[in-house]
């Protein structure tokens, strides 16, 4: 009977709590509707660190009360509807039953109406809760938690649902389904789907899987994602299949996918500008570009010379699949290709005198099975052999490819490059295959670099062929080569790659870069076609200039950190191939503080607290070139020149921002943040020329601003002690008791776009967190987001026959 008292005081009185803060008789009936459940503040749950007592039975589990088999992800498209189908198991390894809400945010555009929640086979009704009853509910549990980990959801709508208890080591299967229809904007379709909310994670997912099936009535052109690796199957001009699948990883990032539909060249441009950088006026721009689709019907006729290493180094299987490469290649040239085959040891081999066409490529598929691997390298003269056979007329491709460093002939790196240089036409494209570690990387990356080509490396338990057959899928049927970009109206640098590849059928170009000042802009693209110069223009291109051009999305945020990436990885190539200097060190140490890249030379991100200012950077980048300088040059063959050349070539090259794996990083949108001494600060926070305005940790400003300003509300769910920018202005989440400064609360920016959930980042897990304790009962306050339990009642706890029980 006490008990059934104390819990009935402890409902009037929170009830009471939030009639006076919210004043809204929905939030009190969603709150006392899901008293009635069990906290589970679960896997992907915000947890109290150090859960209270009860007098009779010992500490209570809540921390992990829930593990996660899998998260898999269905999403339908047709016609720019898309169906999302989401399956998830949750596991409880505890000797107690766990209960507790299931709470989905919605997509602002999602059709609640084909919103179904199955658990076990049956059927669940959920209810609907607008965005301001979840706005209130979220502010008042990191009231009651003392955690802000949730107030970058505040303003978005959910459903919610009463979920079946699970017995101990039993499973639980979650199917939702809901329907939104995708907007086509700038010519590109988005969908987002909200996978960053399992960032909040205490273990890693055992397994996370998103398959995409997209058809439409038109070709589908572009087809990528900014924020996800995924592998990409076209099963007809109009019929794509995607997917992305990972194992023991806990995301932080939404999943978002653009493609393009259309007859002719895609041509689309996205921009954005950081308005809440004080350091940095600049905006980045990422331009998408692909061939028309009817382009793989009349590929631009090429010429193929395979370079083929057959010292006795490749004899044995690497040579075998060597040869089963050539046979890819040859059985796949197009009707109007011309071919030749070189192999080298010591002495050099040609197939024919001179270039031969496509339907002859039998015989010398035959001719090198035929053959066998022995003698010396003698790389400087196989070059100059394939360099002979080029014709000036039609773009070139050749395929290098060895296992070993120069031992006949010219062995000098140097003279090699300046050899082959000399003698080979412009229209060489030349592509280095390395095999093993037992390769010059100096040599096989500069070729590539300086002949418009890329370099790869395949290690001991890769397969030779599949790396080639791959690449050749790639480069089978040109476009349009020698291509040259130029914008009028904008000043647009430093863009990456540089310079354009050539363009290919099924494939596209990702161009990321810098612009000023923003606005219009015409652009010109020309190339060569078929041996002939074309021109194609793309008029009244857009340059954000300002926020309300720049919607806070994954997708543009992503923006900056990818230039960043690919920026840092060719710098970083830089220095391996032509030694340190102290400017390209320092660019290399401000990108990675900034967008929080770790490197070779901001080791500390990781390992070192260290101090943000310009004179501390300056001071670290001195020292980092210092050792640099006294350091022994770089080998350039050896396991560590492999993987020095393979990972900064996937910077470098990358489609995808490098992300941070670092405990004391954190992203959120375009920003990074660090922690130092405790408080999550801005990277461009300089302590040394700026001041902030202080705002008390949950005071009425706090919230204020967190709920008008988007990107505020993101940065401190970081933690309790945060410096964050917005309009320019930095502010400082300082202790409750602290004395705050005035602060104007308007709205900064734009609003989220329609069917954009907002930006998250990473909760701290260092923060701490209080709960009730009252006569040795327990009230707790737990959350967690999309697709997990989100516990908002009253929690009664007593040991019994040796485990914890609900009273």
């Amino acid at each position: 009977m006490k008990k059934k008292l104390f819990l009935a005081f402890v409902i009037l009185k929170l009830v009471s709590s939030l009639f006076l803060i919210s004043h809204s008789q929905a939030i009190i009936a969603a709150v006392v509707e899901s008293f009635a459940s069990i906290f589970a503040p679960v896997e992907d749950g915000i947890v109290i660190p150090e859960p209270p007592r009860c007098e009779d039975c010992g500490p209570i589990p809540l921390n992990g009360a829930l593990d996660i088999r899998y998260h898999r992800v269905d999403v339908t498209i047709d016609q720019q509807v898309a169906i999302t189908h989401v399956d998830q198991v949750f596991h409880n390894p505890n000797e107690f039953t766990v209960e507790g809400t299931y709470i989905f945010p919605l997509p602002k555009d999602a059709a609640v109406t084909d919103f179904t929640l199955w658990i076990d086979d049956q059927p669940v009704e959920g209810k609907i809760l607008s965005a301001e009853e979840a706005r209130a509910i979220y502010e008042e549990i990191v009231r009651q938690l003392i955690d802000p980990a949730i107030l970058e959801y505040a303003g978005q709508g959910a459903v919610q649902a009463s979920i079946f208890p699970i017995e101990p080591g039993e499973d639980r299967r979650i199917e939702l389904e809901y329907t939104q229809t995708l907007a086509l904007d700038n010519g590109l379709v988005r969908y987002t789907y909200p996978l960053n909310t399992e960032k909040f994670s205490r273990t890693p997912l055992e397994q996370v899987a998103i398959n995409v099936d997209v058809t439409a009535s038109n070709p589908i052109r572009l087809f990528y994602s900014p924020t996800h690796d995924i592998a990409i199957s076209r099963e007809t001009d109009s019929h794509v299949r995607a997917g992305y699948e990972a194992a023991n990883v806990t995301p932080d990032t939404d999943f978002t996918l653009y493609y393009s539909l259309g007859e002719t060249e895609a041509f689309h441009l996205l921009t954005y500008r950081d308005p809440n950088d004080p350091t940095d006026p600049d905006g980045f721009y990422m331009l998408l570009l692909a061939p028309r689709p009817d382009a793989a019907e009349q590929p631009v006729p090429k010429d193929v010379l395979i370079v083929l290493d057959k010292s006795g180094s490749m004899d044995g299987e690497k040579y075998i699949q060597a040869q089963q490469a050539v046979r890819f290649i040859l059985e796949r040239l197009n009707p109007e290709d011309g071919f030749n085959v070189i192999r080298f040891s010591t002495d050099i081999e040609r197939y024919s005198p001179e270039l031969l066409p496509a339907s002859e490529a039998g015989d010398a598929i035959q001719w090198v099975e035929a053959d066998r691997a022995l003698g010396s390298t003698n790389i400087n003269g196989a070059l100059l052999e394939a360099a002979d056979l080029v014709q000036s007329t039609r773009p070139t491709y050749v395929i290098f490819l060895t296992d070993g460093l120069a031992t006949e002939g010219e062995i000098d790196t140097t003279r090699i490059l300046d050899n082959f240089a000399a003698a080979a036409p412009a229209n060489v494209r030349l592509f280095a295959f390395g095999v093993g570690y037992d390769v010059d990387t100096f040599l096989l990356d500069l070729l590539a670099q300086h002949h418009h080509g890329a370099s790869s490396y395949v290690v001991p338990g890769e397969r030779i062929d599949e790396q080639v057959a791959a690449l050749y899928q790639k480069i089978s049927a040109p476009v349009m080569t020698d291509l040259e970009l130029e914008f009028t109206g904008v000043a647009v640098l430093d863009d990456y790659p540089t310079p354009l590849p050539d363009l290919f059928a099924g494939s596209q170009i990702i161009l990321v870069g810098r612009y000023q000042d923003g606005g219009m802009a015409d652009a010109t693209l020309t190339g060569i076609v078929d041996g002939q110069e074309q021109t194609f223009t793309f008029s009244a291109q857009r340059f954000s200039s300002g926020f309300e051009e720049s919607p806070e999305t994954p997708a543009l945020q992503a923006i900056p950190r990818l230039w960043a990436t690919r920026k840092i990885g060719y710098l970083l190539n830089e220095i391996r191939l032509h030694g340190p200097d102290e400017e390209t060190i320092d660019q290399i140490v401000r990108l990675s503080i900034r967008y929080g890249i770790v490197t070779p030379y901001t080791s500390y991100l990781v390992t070192e607290d260290f101090a943000l200012g310009d004179e501390a950077i300056q001071e670290l980048s001195a020292n980092e070139f210092e050792q640099a300088a006294a350091a022994p040059a770089p080998a350039a063959s050896g396991e560590g020149a492999v993987q020095d050349a393979d990972q900064q070539r996937s910077l470098e090259e990358a489609d995808v921002a490098s992300s941070s794996s670092a405990q004391t990083v954190r992203i959120v949108g375009s920003r990074t943040y660090i922690n130092l001494d405790g408080i999550w600060t801005d990277t461009a926070f300089d302590p040394d020329t700026m001041t902030t305005l202080k705002v008390p940790f949950l005071s009425e400003d706090y919230f204020a601003l967190a709920g008008a300003r988007p990107e505020l509300g993101a940065a401190f769910a970081l933690g309790n002690r945060v410096i964050a920018f917005s309009g320019g202005e930095a502010f400082e989440v300082i202790d409750p008791d602290g004395q705050g400064d005035p602060v104007e609360i308007e709205p900064q920016g734009a609003a989220t776009p329609e069917g954009q959930s907002p930006q998250g980042t990473e909760s701290d897990p260092a923060q701490p967190t209080d709960s009730g304790d009252d006569s040795g009962n327990v009230m707790c306050f737990g959350v967690a987001l999309p697709f997990v339990f989100i516990p908002l009642g009253v929690v009664v706890w007593k040991k019994k026959r040796g485990s914890a029980q609900q009273v």
